[in-house]
């Protein structure tokens, strides 16, 4: 979560959403400067168990990740 003030107003808002849909992992919102793609490749997950939910399925064709 991001949570403190910006120019006195409070931020506050979600830094990473996974979900598990179908036995993959989709990956809604990302906002880590390695990515959470690329944790989960480095830990072992293959590449074909993850989607990249934040992209639309038209860009998610031109990835190594899976579309859906």
């Amino acid at each position: 979560m991001i949570l403190g003030r910006e120019n006195k107003r409070r931020v506050h808002g979600c830094l990473i959403h996974v979900d598990i849909i179908n036995g993959k992992i989709w990956i809604q919102r990302d906002g880590t400067e390695e990515g959470v793609a690329s944790e989960l490749v480095k830990v072992g997950v293959p590449k074909d168990r993850i989607v990249l939910g934040f992209r639309s399925p038209e860009l998610r064709k031109n990835t190594d990740f899976a579309i859906a």
